[in-house]
Order: C-alpha cells, then sequence, then structure tokens
C-alpha cells in the first residue's frame, strides 16, 4: 500500500481521523505565534527539566500565592478561595499532618469528594514533602482495601461524607490513622449536610478541630520541605480505574506533573490570569489534579470544581462559576450533546475545552453547537511518561508529541511488539495504526506503579538498539504524520473477526451516531466453529428513542467495513461504568447472547431485514451466512 492510499484508509477507518498536513498547522499558527514566548518556555521546560530539579507542587502553588495573594484560585458551590488564603489554610493542614507524625516521603491518603477541603489537602500534603494517596471515594469493600493498603498512609483524610466507604472495612484493616474532615457545606449531590458528623466516625479525631487548636500565626510561614522537595520524589499516586481486575497504583512524581504543566499548561492549553477552568471531574482522577490544576497553575489562573458531573446542569455550573475554560473526558462532550438543545448552550464565556476521548465523530457538531473557539484534545494515561497535546487547533486529533516514542507492528494474537527477522520492532508509517511505545531515559523517565512487578511487565528492552527500554501504552494510535497521532482503541479491546481489527471505539462512534442512542458499548464474543470473536453493542437507548432494527443496519453498513458491522445488539437500560466513564465490559462479554444470564432484549443481524429478535440457534445462522 502506497503512503497516500494507507492515508486515505486510515481516514476511512478509524472515525474521521485522519493524516495532517502542514496546511492544517498552519491554521492555528496565528494563535501559537500570539503565545509563543510561553509555548518555547513551556517546551523547554518538558524537553530539559531534570528530576534533580526543586520543581514541585507545593513550591509551583506558593509562588503564584507571593506573586497575587489576592487573585481568586479556587471556586466551589458559590465560594471563593484567594492564592493568598488557600496558602495559609494549606500551611495549616500541613502543620497538623507534621503533628501526626509524616515527614518527607511518608504517604497521606485522601479519601474525600470535589469540595474546596479536598484541594487544601492536597496542597497541605505535597507542601510537607508526602506523597497523597488519591483514593477513589466511589470504592468499597475488596476493592477499597486493596487501594488503601497498597499505598501505606501513614495518616488519611477521610471526608465526613465518605463513612459508607470508611465502614466498609473492618476498623483494623485500615491502614494509618484515620483524621475525618468536616463538610462546611451541603453536598447536594451527596444530599450531605453541612457540619454533619455521622455517628460511624464518632470515634474518630477531626481534622477541624485540631486546626482550631492552632495558634493563628500558624500558616503564615511557608513550610521548608515545599522549597527543598525535588522532583523525582513522589506527588501522589493515582489508581488506573480500569474495566477489570483490582486497581493498580500509578506513580506521579513532581517532575512528571511540572512537565504535564509546562506541555499541557505553557504550551497547549495557554490560560490566561483571568481564566476560570471549569472541572467536575474527581480529584482522584489525572485530568482533574495533573491537566486541570497544571493548567491552572502555569497561569495564575481559577479552578472552578463541581462536586458532580451533570450533563443537564453542566452549562449552568459555568455560568455560575464565570468559567472561561473546561476539562472534559470520555464520553461528557457526547452526554452534552444528548442533551435537548437550549438558548443556555451558547450563553456562556466558555471558549476552549482541555480532555481526551473526544470522538472525532461528533467534535464538529460539539464545537459548533456549544460556540467553542478551541478544542485541545490530548492523549495521556496515568502511568504514561508522554502526552500528545492539540496545540495547533487541528481538528479530529490527539495533536503533537515533542518526546520520544514509537508506533510499532503488534501482534494481533498476544498484543505484544512485534519484532523482526533481526530481533528487532518495527514502526508503522503514516497513516497507519500502530502500537504506542514511549522511551524511558533520565529525561523522561517511567514512574512505574507502586508494585515492581508490574512496573517491569510493562517496559520492553532492546527494541531498536541494545539497551534501549520502552514503555508499552496498550493503545493503538493512527499515526497521523507530522509527529500527530490520533487514538483508535485499547488493545485488550481491540478484537478480530474474518481476519480483521475491528476497533471498538469506532465502532461505538458508529451506532452512538444515531439520534435514538444515548450510549453504546461494544465488544467481542466468541462464536461455535468460527475463528476470533463476533462484534456485538449493548445499547441504551435516549428516552425518546425507539429501536429501529433496520435502520440501525443500514447506517451501520454505510458507515463501517462490514467485517465490524456488529452480529448482535443488546439493549439495556444501564450499562455501568467506572467513576471516570470508561465502560465495564468484562460481565458484557462473559454473558455474550445466552438469553439465560440477562433479560434485555436481544437482536441478531440479518442479510436482508436488519437487526431481528434474536432466536434460537441465530449464532450458527450467523457463521454460516444463511442469517
Amino acid at each position: 500500500m502506497t503512503e497516500n492510499s494507507a492515508a486515505t484508509a486510515g481516514h476511512q477507518a478509524h472515525g474521521g481521523a485522519r493524516t495532517v498536513t502542514p496546511l492544517d498547522l498552519a491554521k492555528g499558527l496565528p494563535a501559537l505565534v500570539a503565545d509563543l514566548p510561553q509555548v518555547l518556555r513551556g517546551l523547554r521546560i518538558v524537553r530539559f527539566s531534570k528530576s534533580s530539579h526543586h520543581n514541585s507542587i507545593g513550591r509551583t502553588f506558593q509562588e503564584w500565592a507571593v506573586k497575587q495573594p489576592d487573585a481568586p484560585f479556587l471556586r466551589f458551590l458559590g465560594t471563593e478561595l484567594s492564592y493568598g488564603e488557600a496558602n495559609r489554610r494549606a500551611n495549616r493542614i500541613a502543620e497538623v499532618l507534621r503533628a501526626r507524625g509524616v515527614t518527607r516521603g511518608d504517604t497521606v491518603g485522601i479519601c474525600m469528594v470535589n469540595r474546596t477541603e479536598v484541594m487544601l489537602c492536597i496542597l497541605g500534603a505535597t507542601k510537607l514533602g508526602a506523597t497523597v494517596g488519591l483514593l477513589n471515594h466511589h470504592q468499597r469493600g475488596e476493592v477499597l482495601d486493596h487501594s488503601q493498603k497498597i499505598i501505606e498512609s501513614r495518616v488519611v483524610l477521610l471526608g465526613a461524607e465518605c463513612a459508607e466507604a470508611y465502614t466498609s472495612i473492618p476498623r483494623e484493616d485500615w491502614g494509618g490513622e484515620i483524621l475525618a474532615v468536616d463538610a462546611p457545606q451541603d453536598l447536594p449531590y451527596r444530599d450531605f449536610a453541612a457540619g454533619t458528623r455521622p455517628d460511624a466516625l464518632a470515634d474518630l479525631p477531626w481534622l477541624d478541630d485540631e486546626l482550631a487548636a492552632l495558634g493563628e500565626d500558624v500558616g503564615r510561614e511557608n513550610p521548608p520541605e515545599a522549597a527543598e522537595t525535588v522532583g523525582r520524589e513522589k506527588a501522589y499516586y493515582v489508581f488506573t480505574s480500569g474495566t477489570t481486575g483490582l486497581p493498580k497504583a500509578s506513580t506521579m512524581t513532581h517532575h512528571r506533573w511540572y512537565r504535564a504543566l509546562a506541555g499541557f499548561g505553557l504550551s497547549g492549553v495557554r490560560l490566561k490570569k483571568d481564566d476560570v477552568l471549569l472541572c467536575p471531574l474527581p480529584m482522584y482522577h489525572n485530568n482533574a489534579l495533573t491537566v486541570g490544576l497544571g493548567c491552572v497553575l502555569a497561569s495564575g489562573a481559577c479552578l472552578a470544581i463541581e462536586e458532580h458531573f451533570s450533563a443537564s446542569k453542566f452549562w449552568d455550573q459555568a455560568r455560575a462559576a464565570g468559567a472561561t475554560a473546561a476539562i472534559y473526558i470520555g464520553e461528557i462532550c457526547r452526554y452534552l450533546l444528548n442533551q435537548d438543545p437550549g438558548p443556555g448552550d451558547r450563553d456562556h464565556a466558555v471558549r476552549i475545552v482541555v480532555g481526551n476521548g473526544l470522538r472525532p465523530e461528533i467534535w464538529e457538531a460539539f464545537r459548533e453547537r456549544f460556540g467553542i473557539e478551541r478544542i485541545c484534545e490530548f492523549y495521556a494515561a496515568s502511568e504514561c511518561n508522554i502526552a500528545f497535546v492539540n496545540a495547533f487547533d487541528v481538528d479530529k486529533t490527539t495533536g503533537y508529541c515533542p518526546m520520544n516514542y514509537a508506533l510499532v507492528e503488534y501482534d494481533d494474537d498476544t498484543g505484544e511488539p512485534k519484532r523482526g527477522p533481526d530481533g528487532k520492532l518495527r514502526r508503522v508509517g503514516k497513516g497507519s495504526v500502530g502500537l504506542l511505545l514511549s522511551g524511558i531515559s533520565d529525561s523522561q523517565p517511567f514512574d512505574g506503579y507502586t508494585d515492581a512487578e508490574a512496573t517491569e511487565k510493562k517496559i520492553i528492552r532492546d527494541a531498536f538498539s541494545d539497551g534501549d527500554a520502552w514503555f508499552i501504552s496498550g493503545d493503538l494510535m493512527l499515526d497521523q504524520g507530522l509527529s500527530h497521532a490520533s487514538f483508535v482503541d485499547r488493545l485488550g479491546d481491540t478484537f478480530r473477526w474474518k481476519g480483521e481489527n475491528v476497533a471498538t471505539t469506532q465502532v461505538e462512534g458508529a451506532i452512538s451516531a444515531r439520534d435514538e442512542v444515548d450510549q453504546a458499548v461494544v465488544y467481542g464474543v466468541a462464536m461455535p466453529g468460527a475463528d476470533g470473536k463476533a462484534g456485538m453493542a449493548a445499547v441504551r437507548l435516549h428516552h425518546k428513542g425507539d429501536f429501529d432494527g433496520a435502520a440501525l443496519a443500514e447506517h451501520l453498513r454505510e458507515a463501517l467495513p462490514s467485517y465490524a458491522v456488529p452480529l448482535f445488539i443488546r439493549l439495556s437500560q444501564e450499562l455501568e461504568q467506572t467513576s471516570t466513564y470508561k465502560s465495564r465490559k468484562t460481565e458484557l462479554r462473559d454473558q455474550a447472547y445466552n438469553t439465560e444470564k440477562f433479560d434485555d432484549p436481544l437482536y441478531v443481524l440479518t442479510s436482508d431485514k436488519g437487526y431481528v429478535e434474536y432466536y434460537e440457534g441465530a449464532e450458527n445462522d450467523v457463521v454460516s451466512g444463511s442469517a
């Protein structure tokens, strides 16, 4: 296949993503040139900052507190905190933690919903030189117990609203001392009243009581550890949400966080001091803490956090916060598009959105309907040591990566990078899909997980030259040229049918393009007497939608290659997701088309009538081609 034909195939096969031309980059140059000094500064930091430098979260934040103490830093439910006051309060929390025995290098667990105090606790702990362990407040029992044990906290700061999570683990199994944290405001989504101290937490000490006992002067001076902390030290642990198995705690060092501030904040998003970034994502997610906080502290802007994402209230929240920018993840943009159009769609000041997972199929519709000037899509992962960012405002791309990476051929059966006759890996060409690898070096370190064995499993050595090392992302990317790439699929989600690789994200995008569809989850299921796996989709219809099997089949046959059209459609009332909007596919795969395991309506694809109600033995007809 020639380069041009490969590029065309890539455009057709991956949801509208395409190769990038110099003309595409030229369109974004005027805005880029206007911000050139900070763009270049960001790129210099990404390329040349070292893990031995004193670039910590605490130091970066308190430098802004000195420069602009009265400027707004944090907004939440109608309240506002300035940089100076937030710094003073974070310092006081650091002193309480110090009195509890927390020293530089210890871990402080935090289990709390989005509210002002969660950010102050994060800042207080990192300013003390401690590592923050961001526990998912949605977790319970075995999963939460696993998470809190592997970070080995000296102290856990537990929100009063998280009593249910706390009691899901026996008290004696909790690691570290538990310090409860009051909620001074009502938390509407949790239906939690301000100042409530649940009976289940009655035997715990309270952070607020210990803060009240401190002298008034405490907090005016910054902890010395904030200036002493170097980049290689751990800033926080983020748990990979995943869709299978127990979570893994990936490490984020101060060095990686600061490079993210530079790449995303200075070179990519480029907020100004008077900007307000709306963040409805939980603070235990990297998009919120690394990208959101990083972009804000790159420019001294304001961060507006919401307790919980709500599609129906999102633009009201943006107006109330005075937001000029917003951060998204996963399906949030499609959830917003699925809302009925209204006058508030453009009655807001949001001009730029930043995030990952905006599908090419809805890119233009989202930009046009909500009047967004710039979409700063990016690619990153909690454990990955590189990132792509759409700094040039090119449509339908995760953007540009100035760091060392490779897109390589991979084995369809094992998912492992494929070695050639010489024992080395082979890169794919422009317009082709490959497995993303990122180089590991002193300037581009891989921080890994708390589990050393899990860390080593993600590294491939002697890939292109003897002695080199690369991180295996597990993500398939389309090489768009000019150091740009677009996300195609997770390797574990891709499946083979009729000798072809099927990207679940592409199929999900095609199904979701139908007006009646609210959500779609695509996965492969084993078929009797057939190699590979057949496509199956669990679909939740919009509240006003009716299922038309013939129309859906016609649409998918026009939008997808024949091998990618799902053979089964399951209509589901609810589709379970992780707290970061990733679909949980394991149970769906296990149930497949066995109607004894679920009550949802099931449809099968036929050659002449589209999708019809499933009948006994339909899977055999599908395989034989007689359906």
